[in-house]
């Protein structure tokens, strides 16, 4: 196995997040056979170094996967479609680890979509009382008024409920379409698409380019990537790991 960051190697056995880790290591805590390391960049081999915390020994870590989807639009999120449609699976040629989506995405809807097999990972993340902010550029009918972010930004009241979103701002207008932007923590069903169209401009095209600190960024639709360390950390810091 590849050489792996300590700090990283300690979060993902459970001893706290990676943050903190960085403190134990700092305040001398943390041992790789038989020697003291506080410096944060030191990488080990998880498989076969003997790690120690407080002198405990560090029991193996499992194999943890956590990986960033760009879901194409038509592709169901599910990792076994039984309809026999394209689902996530087909996304990840090669691999044959046994993973799950956190959260969903509408098959209408693209972007960004987190897979791992770490099941208290996936449940904190999904979970709506860490309200992790999400962020959607929509193509939408209509020119959008100023006044409608202001509405965005107060509330609306759908049938399941009130919902307000945390930001909004309008890319650019063309046509009689506008490009939004808009950063949200709820989770409900089709909930992008039923405020915006509540609001007067119905959803074309929706894409979430966002979960927390993890950004789309340049991966290509259909393309997975492994979360970076610092993604990983700021998760596990935000979920409470």
């Amino acid at each position: 196995m590849t050489e792996v960051r300590l700090q990283k190697v300690l979060a993902a056995s459970g001893i706290a997040s990676r943050r903190k880790c960085e403190t134990l290591m700092s305040e001398g805590r943390v041992e790789v056979d038989g020697a003291v390391i506080t410096q944060l960049g030191a990488k080990v081999d998880p498989e076969v170094a003997v790690i120690r915390v407080d002198g405990k020994r560090l029991p193996v870590a499992e194999s943890k996967v956590y990986l960033v989807a760009n879901k194409p639009r038509g592709v169901v999120s599910s990792m076994a479609d039984e309809e026999g449609r394209r689902d996530l699976r087909s996304l990840l040629e090669g691999r044959t680890e046994r993973l799950f989506h956190v959260g969903r995405l509408d098959t209408d809807t693209d972007g960004l979509i987190v897979l791992t097999n770490d099941g208290e990972f996936a449940h904190r993340l999904a979970h709506p009382s860490f309200e992790l902010q999400k962020t959607y550029v929509a193509q939408v009918q209509g020119v959008v008024k100023p006044r409608v972010r202001r509405q965005l930004l107060d509330g609306v009241t759908l049938e399941d409920g009130p919902v307000a979103v945390d930001a909004f701002r309008v890319v650019s207008t063309e046509s009689g379409k506008s490009l939004v932007e808009l950063v949200i923590h709820e989770g409900r069903n089709r909930i992008v698409r039923r405020l915006l169209a509540d609001v007067g401009h119905p959803v074309l095209a929706l894409s979430r380019t966002a979960i927390g600190p993890i950004r789309l960024g340049d991966l290509r639709s259909g393309r997975v990537r492994d979360l970076t360390a610092d993604e990983l950390g700021t998760l596990l810091d935000a979920v409470g790991l």
